[in-house]
């Protein structure tokens, strides 16, 4: 019998037994919430009394896969329909929806659901027995939901063949895919389990995927986190101390000073899975992939659900939220500039601080340390002033940025977008300065361990270090490639290529990332400012700081020369040799330089190809762009305009990663397009600007965070790491004590 253990009730169990261990947890590193579950279930497992629940639409093959199931499980099979029902009412389901009609038909059978009672049990759910609010969480109680989530159009064609004209819920007027669109609220809002059904797949195929993910939403034990530079031989020994999502969004950064990465790697999809995502929305598609990569005993199918739709809501301006634009010939422009801050840092933390308030233990606080060269600052800022107030009192964030290295429009909305528990601090370096710093402050186990005794409050990280901070980029290059199926550019399995102006290396690994899972994209093209420390690195193999200084360019986003996450690829490319990785970054530590094996490269140059772009070109590009299409690229987007129309060979199409608005580096777009009156106050430079009805519109939410007063008020801090951490406690002292 296979055993199915209820995790939601467990989750909650689990955060009132950690209130009054939360103190001791502070004192040394967080305890995975995992590895407690761990022992709970050790003790507490309710062996084979739990009911495998199958739930979808008339058509969805739930009785079919349902037997199969059972018959692999050797336990019983109950079919709601035949079994329940029509015993229930001595006629058949048909007949009675046709007796009393549909609303009194749903109510009978919520009736009949609630007085159903089985264990151990393969259980058969009816297309629309999710429509009963009591039903479902009666039946809720002792087993697990699985959804097999099969396209609509498939469904039509299946019903059609099976001569259904109606099912319960249609009136006259509404056509069977409205009503079917209608019924998916109710098969999301109920399930445990997600699993994709394509089209021609066959019931003992989806047999096997229902079995898998019951496997794995009982084992949260198989998807533990790794440290970049941990050894093999480490992790054999360290069993004890495993790491899970939890664990890896709170910490943020690995003690060892590595990167946190997933021991068995990301899921793949199957081809046929991606395609049922094709006619999905954008909101649809993060579930799907985000419920892959988060086991649901971090976080619940249903919270994550929520959490998503909250992100992904009003606060962007597209309802697309991340629009496919086509440019010229075969380049496309993927918007991910219509979030709240105009940049794409808003897809991942617009999300983050939601992930991050639920994993946390509920009585401790938490500082978020932030360091940004532009986007981030305003981006974290934003997204965690959006929090409830409870979670605002006992989570702040402190954003770090080089008070002379981003531009006047970014300086003013990371100070604009300072809230109650939300502060900027502009620091006399450059960003390389101020990430460092955060790195040291995390490793360093007196000043962290003085913070949760003195103050009782614990340091975490929003930068792109985390982890949790990757996964929702990955899912915007899979919904591009989606899009331009869905578009009938290409056809599904056709390649394309991606051009990513690349700074941290996050964004780009995304895209690796989306390709691991399946995603048909054929080279990721590495696109620099003249700060190209990158573009030589995947070129030559040698990544090397001696002598090379920070030039202050018009794409102060990308304007890094030590890229944090290339790390996690090259751990990736290098096998998991932690030793290896080590090695390598000790010797950038410490002689400014290291160099790949010859074999390594190859790998990566498999992947990755790179160029640069000047100044000039930068600017000519944004100005013939804007000549022959009246569209307007943002200083980045232009960077990897230049680099892909050098780069490009023409043969498949290729999606540029148009990573902020225009609105944010406005005297450089006024440049650009040869504007002579160029006015130094921000707010004026996008008026001028609005007033050569561009496409896109300047972006509204900048206009409005420019529009508060008070937006010169910010800290201002000296180089030096002393003073960084006097400015952190003195925050934790006001905000906290």
């Amino acid at each position: 019998m296979l055993h199915v253990v209820p995790y939601q009730p467990l989750r909650l169990i689990t955060q009132n037994s950690l209130t009054s261990m939360c103190f001791k947890l502070m004192l040394s590193r967080p305890v995975a919430f995992a590895q407690i579950w761990k022992s709970w279930f050790s003790s507490h497992s309710l062996v084979g009394n739990k009911n495998i629940i199958l739930m979808g639409p008339p058509g969805a093959g739930k009785t079919t896969v349902g037997r199969i199931v059972g018959q692999k499980l050797d336990c019983p099979v109950i079919d709601i329909d035949d079994d329940v029902l029509e015993t229930t009412w001595n006629m058949s389901v048909s007949e009675k929806l046709q007796d009393v009609g549909n609303e009194q038909f749903l109510e009978e059978e919520g009736k009949a659901l609630l007085k159903f009672s089985a264990s151990g049990s393969v259980i058969s759910l009816t297309g629309s027995n999710p429509m009963h609010s009591a039903g479902m969480q009666h039946m809720k109680k002792n087993g697990i939901v699985v959804y097999l989530d099969v396209p609509t159009t498939v469904i039509m064609s299946r019903l059609k063949s099976m001569k259904v004209d109606r099912i319960v819920g249609q009136s006259p007027g509404i056509s069977l895919k409205d009503i079917l669109q209608f019924r998916k609220q109710f098969y999301k809002r109920w399930y445990d389990i997600h699993v994709l059904c394509g089209g021609d797949i066959a019931a003992e195929v989806v047999a096997e995927k229902v079995l898998d993910a019951v496997k794995r939403y009982q084992n949260s034990e198989l998807e533990t986190f790794i440290s970049t530079r941990s050894s093999r031989s480490g992790r054999s020994m360290e069993k004890d101390s495993c790491k899970y999502f939890s664990d890896v969004v709170i910490e943020g950064l690995a003690p060892d000073g590595g990167l946190f990465v997933p021991e068995r790697g990301l899921p793949e999809f199957a081809a046929g899975e991606w395609q049922s995502l094709i006619e999905a929305t954008y909101i649809e598609r993060a579930q799907v992939i985000l419920e892959r990569c988060v086991h649901p005993a971090d976080i619940p199918a249903s919270k994550l659900a929520e959490i998503i739709g909250t992100a992904y809501g009003e606060n962007f301006t597209c309802s697309k939220i991340a629009p496919v634009r086509h440019l010229a010939g075969n380049q496309f422009l993927l918007e991910l500039f219509h979030g709240p801050t105009a940049s794409f840092k808003d897809f991942a933390l617009q999300m983050v601080p939601h992930i991050f308030a639920y994993c946390i233990p509920r009585s401790c606080n938490y500082l978020v340390l932030v360091a940004t060269s532009g986007d981030t600052g305003s981006a974290v800022l934003d997204g965690f002033s959006r929090l409830r107030d409870t979670d605002k009192q006992r989570i702040a964030v402190m954003n770090f940025f080089p008070e002379d290295g981003v531009s006047p429009i970014q300086k003013s909305q990371m100070i604009g977008c300072q809230k109650e528990n939300a502060w900027s601090v502009g620091v006399k370096s450059d960003f390389d300065f101020c990430q460092t710093a955060i790195k040291q402050i995390f490793t360093n186990s007196d000043y962290t361990g003085f913070l949760t005794v003195e103050y009782g409050t614990a340091l975490a990280a929003a930068n792109s270090i985390n982890w949790a901070r990757l996964l929702p980029q990955i899912v915007y290059h899979a919904s591009a490639y989606l899009d331009l199926v869905h578009q009938d550019i290409i056809p599904f399995g056709s390649p394309v290529d991606v051009c990513i102006p690349t700074g941290n290396f996050g964004n780009i690994l995304a895209a690796l990332y989306a390709k691991m899972m399946g995603i048909p994209i054929r080279k990721c093209i590495c696109a620099s400012n003249e700060n190209n420390v990158l573009t030589d690195f995947v070129r030559t193999g040698v990544y090397d700081l001696r002598g090379r200084k920070l030039i202050p360019t018009f794409s102060p986003a990308v304007d890094i020369l030590k890229s944090s996450n290339l790390e996690r690829y090259l751990h990736l490319i290098a096998n998991e040799d932690g030793q290896l990785v080590t090695q390598l970054y000790n010797q950038l530590e410490n002689q400014g330089h290291f160099q790949l094996r010859k074999d390594l490269l190859e790998k990566l140059q498999q992947d990755l190809v790179a160029g640069w772009c000047s100044e000039e070109d930068c600017l000519a590009a944004i100005h013939s762009v804007y000549s022959t299409t009246g569209y307007i690229l943002d200083t980045h987007t232009a960077v990897a305009k230049v680099v892909a129309d050098r780069l490009q060979d023409r043969t498949c199409p290729i999606i540029i990663s148009s990573t902020a608005h225009y609105s944010k580096c406005a005297p450089a777009i006024l440049r650009a397009l040869r504007i002579a009156e160029i006015k130094q106050n921000p707010l004026s430079q996008l008026h001028l600007l609005s007033s050569y009805s561009p496409l896109p519109p300047v972006h509204w939410g900048l206009l409005e965070t420019l529009k508060k007063k008070g937006n010169e008020d910010h800290q201002v801090c000296a180089a030096d790491m002393g003073m960084l951490m006097s400015r952190i406690e003195t925050l934790i002292q006001n905000h906290f004590m």
